[in-house]
């Protein structure tokens, strides 16, 4: 295999992505980015699903809510948890805060999978569609995670795009190499979380 053939093949691994469809819901997996739930409150304000289950306490890397620095000046106050900002993100751009539902003690991506599956049962919750709003270099991961806790779903991946690396210029800076040779390495490291 040459290089660019290897690069085309880690880009369409890496960067998974989807046209949206009507949904029965939509889940955020847990971070300090808005840009997530924005795109799940367009897809919200659409018509796209009835609700959205945003997941997330903090990362297990720093065992407290730290959000980006645009967070504060956009959005105006401090949280505990990466659901109660990204709640505060989409009520702030549309959605029903009747339609967000509440997981809010998950730290790693496996967790807002697994937790986001207790929620939907625990209420009851037939999904055979969902949309998965995620940074697009972290798609693959989070697909892998929640297809493994719903089975039985079709799962559409809406990513957005965060810190200017995209499937059509990743390989060009330190950055966006560095970003998705991370998520290689954590898919690989945390490949036996899907074998049990």
């Amino acid at each position: 295999m040459d290089f660019l053939s290897f690069r085309e093949e880690v880009t369409q691994y890496i960067f998974a992505e989807d046209e949206p469809e009507k949904a029965d819901i939509i889940w955020i997996p847990g971070n300090a980015y808005p840009q997530n739930a924005e795109r799940a409150a367009a897809l919200y304000r659409q018509g796209l699903a009835p609700y959205i289950l945003p997941s997330g306490r903090f990362s297990t890397l720093t065992g407290h809510f730290a959000g980006v620095q645009d967070k504060a000046e956009r959005y105006g106050q401090m949280y505990e948890t990466e659901w109660e900002f990204l709640k505060d993100v989409l009520v702030k751009n549309g959605v029903q805060e009747s339609a967000i539902l509440r997981e809010d003690q998950a730290t790693y991506t496996w967790e807002n999978a697994l937790n986001s599956r207790r929620v939907a049962n625990s209420m009851g919750l037939v999904i055979r569609k969902a949309i998965l709003c995620c940074r697009n270099v972290h798609a693959r991961r989070s697909l892998m995670y929640y297809q493994k806790a719903f089975p039985e779903a079709k799962i559409l991946v809406c990513p957005s795009v965060m810190e200017n690396i995209t499937k059509e210029n990743w390989y060009t800076t330190k950055e966006g190499v560095d970003a998705v040779n991370g998520e290689l390495s954590r898919i690989l490291y945390q490949f036996s979380l899907l074998m049990t």
